[in-house]
């Protein structure tokens, strides 16, 4: 290996050689060095960019998630409606099946047990006061004279 810098070297000596190998790893070390204060100095900037980003995108994520649910929650709203309606209809049809009266057969008749109850009512009003008539009649009218009265 020290043959083949020796040949890159061109015709210089070894301790050339090695003083030039040495100042190129201290140009290294002092670059890295640089890098790193640079880094360093520059850390908080990058941090608090790094952190803005963040920020943003969490918001535009955030965003986004919460259209989707609301758009989900619209059309699963939407679906069990649906289901709900269907479900109803095939008990209403399955009831109607075996002769079950629905809630509007229930009101109607319950209508006219209440105009029937109403007409019954009506008629023997009537009734007692036509059965009231000939006895007050009776009370009232003068007795006709007996001969024992005379």
């Amino acid at each position: 290996m020290v043959k083949k810098l020796k040949q890159m070297a061109g015709g210089m000596t070894e301790n050339q050689l090695a003083a030039t190998v040495r100042e190129s790893a201290h140009q290294i070390w002092l670059a890295g060095l640089g890098a790193f204060a640079k880094a360093q100095a520059e850390g908080g900037k990058v941090f608090d960019a790094l952190v803005k980003e963040g920020e943003a995108l969490q918001s535009k994520t955030r965003a986004a998630a919460e259209e989707k649910v609301t758009e989900l929650t619209s059309r699963a709203t939407g679906t069990w409606d649906k289901l709900e309606q269907v479900f109803e209809d095939r008990v209403a049809r399955a009831l109607h099946s075996l002769g079950v009266p629905t809630r509007q057969d229930i009101r109607t008749l319950s209508a006219r047990v209440e105009a029937l109850t109403e007409a019954v009512d009506k008629l023997n009003g009537e009734v007692a006061a036509e059965e009231e008539k000939p006895a007050a009649r009776r009370r009232s009218a003068p007795k006709p004279a007996t001969p024992a009265d005379e």
